[in-house]
């Protein structure tokens, strides 16, 4: 995804993770299962977490909390920039709690993602870690009467979103940057997401999506009659294709490419799952027009995702991309395993492309298709409509103190709440902005809708830490 990815969908995974000098790795004993006693006894694990205290007023100024996704924590804390701004505005403490499964915070090692193990990947022990985190730390650190506000974007968006429902008594407010709260719970329409990837292309030129269905098309013929050599020298693939999975494949490695080039659409390189150049749609849509080629265009297109570096001679199609639960991509590694498990189970991620309201073959993944896979991969039966009732679906407006902020470039904003449901549920959507663009640190080629929205966000942040002051000084 979600940066699932969903996305949290890290695709090419570092070997070593850039470090931020003003956060210090640190890493807290959690509980292993906190709903059933007998399963695990009190065992625990080792979950990491990263803080700074540089910009805090100690013992007084409010708490910043990540509620960290799908993937290494420092990739969310180097690209969340705006949230030490805003300690450093309003002399904050600001952690960055790593989810359960993901990065270093395996609590089986490599045994995690075994059955029966694997198990105690929910959203509700997640948020269970994030709830027993933010109330030890702050006895330890002093810091019982300080204000908690939770930030996350994406997946990690729709957990702050929940915390504030389910633990309004630990968290004061939250921050839900391109959050799909709505479309993981079921609701919406399956073609919205690829329809949307399609869109961002249209709106730079209607010939650049016009050239992408032409090259599928023609990628499609010469499947049709086998010619499978033409294609691997075409793609420059590693590996020769002999099979209808293999183009299947083939078809999912390229729609991938343009989802990503989606979702991180800033108007600045950037370095966040994978690197991107500025304006990634646009230079895709020329490097789709720039000749007659139109197969040599969408394989050098995709290798904007695939090849930054360019370091890559061939494409082996199985390494870089994992077909998963998730028809957006769940990245590579251990990770991708999580998030798999977790499409499997409780995030509902059923999203087709039809070559009709997209751009993309058409390539289904109904609830059907889901229950197979994952009934077969994991042993597990999803249950639709389970986030619906454990987290309120759109059925929202009994909750309070939550921002939802979405950008019109991003696939993901129409799965999430466009529209403010009160005076203190806020839709924010800003022009011009790609996935959780307002999450990331300023710069000088942020659009004025960005800019407009953090300093909203600011403001209602400080009220809302100005707000659980007064209530709390009411129980002194």
């Amino acid at each position: 995804m979600i940066a699932h990815g969903t996305s949290t969908v890290v695709l090419q995974s570092r070997q070593h993770h850039d470090t931020d000098p003003r956060f210090t790795e640190k890493f807290f004993t959690q509980t292993l299962d906190h709903f059933n006693f007998n399963s695990m006894g009190n065992g625990t694990f080792n979950q990491r977490y990263l803080i700074t205290d540089q910009y805090w007023e100690k013992g007084f100024g409010p708490i910043f909390f990540y509620t960290g996704n799908e993937g290494n924590i420092w990739e969310f804390a180097l690209n969340s920039g705006f949230i030490t701004e805003l300690a450093a505005q309003q002399r904050g403490l600001v952690i960055f709690a790593e989810h359960r499964y993901y990065g270093k915070s395996l609590p089986f090692e490599k045994d995690s993602f075994n059955i029966p193990q694997v198990s105690l990947l929910t959203v509700e022990q997640a948020l269970a870690d994030y709830a027993i985190m933010i109330t030890e730390l702050k006895q330890q650190l002093g810091a019982t009467d300080c204000p908690v506000i939770v930030f996350g974007g994406s997946y990690g968006g729709m957990l702050s979103v929940y915390m504030r429902i389910k633990y309004p008594n630990i968290v004061a407010g939250a921050l839900a940057a391109s959050a799909p709260i709505l479309s993981t719970a079921g609701l919406g329409d399956s073609r919205q997401f690829f329809r949307d990837v399609t869109s961002d292309f249209e709106s730079v030129s209607s010939d650049c999506t016009d050239a992408v269905r032409g090259a599928f098309h023609q990628l499609k013929e010469l499947a049709q009659s086998q010619e499978y050599h033409h294609i691997q020298s075409a793609f420059a693939l590693c590996k020769p294709l002999s099979s209808a999975q293999d183009i299947h494949q083939l078809n999912g490695f390229l729609r991938n490419a343009f989802t990503v080039m989606a979702m991180l659409d800033y108007p600045y390189s950037t370095h966040f799952i994978g690197n991107m150049p500025a304006n990634p749609v646009k230079v895709a849509c020329e490097t789709m027009l720039r000749g007659s080629d139109l197969l040599g265009n969408l394989r050098d297109t995709a290798g904007i995702v695939y090849n930054a570096t360019g370091v890559l001679t061939c494409f082996d199609l199985y390494s870089l991309y994992l077909e998963c639960a998730d028809p957006t991509g769940c990245g590579l590694g251990f990770d991708s395993l999580a998030w798999d498990y977790q499409a499997c189970t409780e995030i509902e991620l059923c999203y087709e492309s039809n070559n009709v309201t997209d751009m993309f073959p058409p390539m289904p993944f109904t609830e059907e298709d889901r229950r197979l896979y994952c009934s077969k991969r994991w042993g597990v039966v999803p249950r639709p409509g389970w986030l619906n009732i454990q987290f309120w679906g759109d059925a929202l407006s009994t909750a309070s103190n939550i921002i939802f902020s979405n950008g019109d470039l991003d696939p993901w904003a129409n799965g999430g709440v466009r529209t403010s449901l009160s005076d203190s549920l806020i839709a924010l959507n800003i022009s011009g902005g790609a996935h959780h663009l307002d999450l990331r640190g300023s710069n000088e080629a942020d659009p004025v809708s960005v800019i407009s929205a953090r300093k909203t966000e600011a403001d209602l942040i400080a009220l809302w830490v100005k707000m659980e002051r007064t209530r709390l000084q009411k129980f002194v």
